[in-house]
């Protein structure tokens, strides 16, 4: 994609996240032009929000009726399986807390609740953490029940239900530094009293509190990054999280979280990317970044690689291992340890210790 047809991509995603804009063009966006921009929309998950910015386009900016055609019947399909997600969300949270089980909702759709449209964010699976006992309660309901699933070290399982994909995490954070472990448990207990709720299908659905739930959703992002990559659509959710709980946490203790935890100075980066690239408004940050901050190195790495690094165009004819699931692994996973070393130096030392710690215990390790 040529840089005038990415500028354009941008606004488009700009528009359908925050809802307002007008699109400028220095030539008419021909069909390859719009075939160019769906296939990354969709490498990037962010189909939904790219077609939500249609709305605000003049008649001769749209894409052409065939196109749109497409673009409305894939729209379709993503507002079907989120409302099949709900369904079993609110079904799961019911049923696991007449079992005395505490479920907490991570990212997927409770973020989504904070879009414009919700319906038309992309959720993989749905993503439980749990209070307490509740981790293994809710495996002992599984085997009792005969629920297939898999166990993954004894840290997450997953299994289908109803033919949606449910993932257990026994950690509320991904952190893979063990240090911060003790913590992030106080974090988990301080903030308890502060959880939320979001309704879905009339069922009061429990997230984090506003300063967790922001400290999940971007370390996430930071997990990724430092292995194979991280598309736009988790962006946009930290975007998100931020304009719509601006007014919900605790600016001060949120700076003290991201220090705490070593990744204050990544942050700075996201933070960067968000007000940039992404359209956030500076007010809706907790705290100012460094005003000669260089991001555009991050930018890019997230631009190619997409969606987990899946379809990273520059290594589709890179070497297997039977030691990492992605080609070139070696290579990539050496290069983003140069590139994160600086920002977040104690995450991404972690990693390849306890890659190859799980190797040698013979355990998966994410």
């Amino acid at each position: 994609m040529n840089n005038q047809l990415k500028d354009i991509f941008f606004q488009l995603l700009r528009i359908g996240l925050w809802g307002e804009g007008k699109l400028t063009q220095n030539s008419p966006i021909t069909v390859d032009d719009w075939n160019t921009i769906r296939k990354y929309a969709a490498n990037h998950t962010v189909e939904g929000i790219i077609y939500d910015s249609f709305t605000f386009l003049e008649e001769h900016q749209l894409p052409p009726q065939s196109l749109r055609l497409k673009w409305a019947v894939r729209m379709d399909q993503i507002e079907r399986h989120n409302e099949k997600m709900n369904q079993v969300i609110a079904e799961q949270f019911s049923l696991f807390n007449n079992l005395g089980i505490r479920p907490i909702l991570q990212k997927g759709q409770g973020v989504a609740s904070y879009y414009r449209n919700p319906s038309h964010r992309i959720s993989g699976d749905i993503d439980w953490c749990f209070e307490g006992r509740g981790y293994e309660m809710a495996i002992k309901y599984l085997k009792d029940n005969n629920i297939n699933h898999q166990d993954s070290a004894g840290l997450n399982l997953d299994y289908d239900w109803k033919g949606i994909h449910i993932e257990h995490h026994k950690k509320t954070f991904d952190f893979r530094n063990p240090l911060r472990r003790k913590y992030l448990n106080k974090l988990l207990f301080e903030y308890k009293n502060r959880q939320e709720t979001v309704l879905i299908n009339d069922v009061p659905v429990q997230l984090l509190a506003p300063e967790l739930q922001l400290l999940q959703v971007n370390v996430h992002i930071l997990k990724h990054l430092i292995t194979y990559g991280i598309g736009l659509r988790q962006f946009c959710d930290s975007a998100r999280l931020y304009y719509c709980l601006s007014s919900r946490f605790d600016p001060m203790a949120l700076e003290k979280i991201y220090r705490k935890t070593g990744i204050l100075q990544w942050i700075h980066l996201l933070h960067c990317i968000l007000v940039k690239q992404i359209g956030l408004p500076t007010a809706s940050l907790p705290f100012s970044y460094p005003e000669n901050l260089n991001a555009d190195w991050m930018f890019e790495e997230v631009w190619y690689s997409g969606n987990f690094g899946i379809n990273d165009e520059r290594y589709k004819n890179g070497k297997d291992s039977k030691l990492f699931t992605m080609p070139d692994s070696p290579r990539r996973l050496w290069q983003n340890f140069r590139r994160y070393i600086k920002y977040a130096p104690q995450e991404t030392i972690a990693f390849p210790l306890l890659h190859a710690y799980a190797k040698i215990v013979g355990k998966h390790q994410e």
